[in-house]
């Protein structure tokens, strides 16, 4: 049984990148050093962070993570209640959410197919 999208999971997905997550020097590093408003750098920060976690997740949350963006994505959302809630280790504000949101989508789309292989 599909679960319905929830906007509030995006909050804990991104939690990876949020101030408060204090888990590695190293990982702070990797985040500072990339520029999250070009989508190639920010593809290349989903997968040396995102996708170890990503795939480490059980099937029906991989699909409930990427149901919920598409369907954000497909009303129009602006991810304002996700960003707002959350404190990165990035050195710039996200410039366009949505396509922060879409190039995640690509990367989760990437990394689902890849473990369903």
């Amino acid at each position: 049984m599909k679960r319905l999208p929830k906007l509030s999971i995006l909050r804990g997905l991104l939690f990876l990148f949020d101030i408060d997550n204090i888990d590695s020097d190293e990982r702070e590093e990797i985040i500072v050093s990339k520029n999250v408003n070009d989508e190639a750098e920010l593809a290349e920060l989903f997968d040396m962070l995102m996708r170890p976690e990503f795939i480490s997740y059980s099937n029906s949350d991989r699909e409930w993570y990427i149901d919920t963006l598409i369907y954000y994505l497909d009303i129009g959302e602006s991810f304002d209640s996700v960003f707002d809630k959350i404190t990165t280790y990035f050195d710039d504000e996200v410039e366009d959410r949505r396509k922060f949101m879409q190039v995640l989508l690509d990367c989760l789309l990437r990394y689902q197919a890849e473990v369903v292989k």
